[in-house]
């Protein structure tokens, strides 16, 4: 019996998946676990598996959003009629399904089905030639030719029947890199004389004040399902929670000579945001009450401190999770923001790897940001926004002196936390960063 493929939900919060892109074809044989497609979720781009032997007899939907459930495929023996498995399916579950079944339904004639059917059949040698290169590509190796630029057909696949792996991407890369070198000299030379050119410099500034609409110059592109879901969760955290902001300035000196003592025996070089973040694990331990998330009809006081870490790619943030972090060394903080922020930029982040924070760290100093303040990133109680450090004369013992000095903006969620226990939790964490010292007993 043919068995109906439906979009999973493979993330705790995403509504629907894009696909990108199918790596098997219609009528091509299918064995379970074997990879399908790749679908786009709120926060990574994800294999999706097949669960059944048989023939790939139909592809519902060849690339764009599908919501949760929504028929995607059909798996059957060869010769099985497609049509009738999804009939089946959207009669008994009133889904959503795809355009494909109300083809198929009886309230249009027979022939609009054999219609749709046959442009697919007259197309389906020219698109088993331009998916040819994509169908012997390991998903890691088109996303890294994708990033670099590097087109598939040009590249030879040394795995398994050809398929193009990560080694090849990187050879490929490589060689790009490597051929441009003697001809850029004279690639950049014709250049000279646009940029010289009054009219060319002239055009950008005339066109904004060209309000008739023919001189527009703009470009669109559509919304990913990561951007659509940050300006979902965002909008709901910023516009439900009530927040409420303390900000407090704290001396960096002791931290950063204790960083420049670490840089001698750490097996890894810690950065001032890995101080920061076991800083924040130890404050959560001594304030529970801030380790907290709302839940609508009740508070959760958790018991394990999951420090999120803000991380930014292109199309967004994505937040992996350190998890039982006030258990961890300074040392393996390091190493494990490192791995998932490189994940996090490849998004290859898993969804259990974004999942069950209880407090949240963005740091934007490395941009030398001096102060922000950051939207709580559900459920937290709470987000702490990082700053840069700034020498700045500061008062000293009666004396004005040279100090590293750092903001740190706390938000709040206000059915959650008050102020005094806001304020109490950032006392706790500017005293261990202004005396680092206690983050080693």
């Amino acid at each position: 019996m043919a068995e109906v493929i439906r979009m999973p939900r493979m993330s705790d919060t995403m509504e629907e998946g894009n696909i990108v892109s199918w790596l098997k074809s219609e009528g091509e044989e299918v064995e379970a676990g074997e990879t399908l497609a790749e679908v786009e979720t709120d926060k990574a781009t994800m294999e999706l598996d097949s669960y059944f032997d048989g023939v790939l007899l139909h592809i519902a939907v060849k690339e764009g959003p599908v919501p949760i459930d929504g028929i995607i495929a059909v798996i059957g023996s060869k010769g099985e009629d497609w049509k009738k498995a999804i009939a089946e399916a959207e009669g008994g579950s009133n889904g959503k399904g795809g355009d494909q079944a109300s083809a198929s339904s009886d309230d249009g004639p027979a022939e609009e089905p054999r219609q749709e059917a046959e442009p697919a059949k007259e197309q389906a040698p020219a698109e088993a030639a331009a998916d040819s290169n994509r169908l012997k590509a390991s998903p890691l190796a088109r996303s890294m030719a994708k990033e670099a630029g590097v087109d598939l057909a040009n590249v030879s696949g040394s795995g398994d029947g050809g398929r193009i792996v990560k080694r090849d991407i990187e050879v490929a890369i490589e060689k790009k890199e490597a051929a441009p070198q003697p001809a850029a000299a004279p690639a950049v030379q014709p250049a000279a004389p646009p940029k010289q050119a009054a009219p060319a410099e002239e055009a950008p500034q005339v066109a904004p004040f060209a309000f008739s609409g023919g001189g527009a110059n703009y470009e669109e592109k559509p919304i990913s399902q990561m951007r659509k879901t940050i300006a979902r969760r965002l909008s709901e955290s910023k516009f439900t929670a009530p927040h409420f902001y303390l900000t407090r300035e704290i001396n960096m000196d002791r931290a950063v000579q204790l960083r420049e003592r670490l840089k001698e025996v750490a097996p890894t070089k810690i950065s001032f945001n890995d101080l920061v973040i076991k800083a924040v694990a130890a404050g959560l331990r001594l304030h529970p009450a801030v380790n907290s998330s709302w839940l609508g009809d009740k508070i959760r006081i958790n018991k394990d401190v999951n420090v999120g870490v803000a991380v930014a790619v292109d199309e967004g943030l994505l937040v992996p999770v350190i998890r039982y972090t006030d258990m961890k060394t300074l040392s393996q903080i390091n190493v494990e923001v490192k791995e998932l922020a490189g994940l996090a930029k490849k998004r290859k982040l898993q969804p259990e790897q974004m999942e069950g924070n209880t407090f949240t760290v963005s740091n934007l100093g490395m941009f030398g940001i001096e102060e922000f303040t950051g939207i709580i990133n559900p459920p937290d109680a709470c987000i702490l926004a990082v700053g840069s450090i700034i020498q700045k004369p500061i008062v000293k013992d009666g004396e004005i002196v040279v100090g590293n000095m750092m903001k740190v903006t706390l938000s709040c969620d206000h059915r959650v936390v008050d102020g005094a226990t806001g304020a109490q939790f950032l006392q706790t964490v500017t005293a261990i960063l202004e005396d680092p010292i206690r983050l080693l007993v």
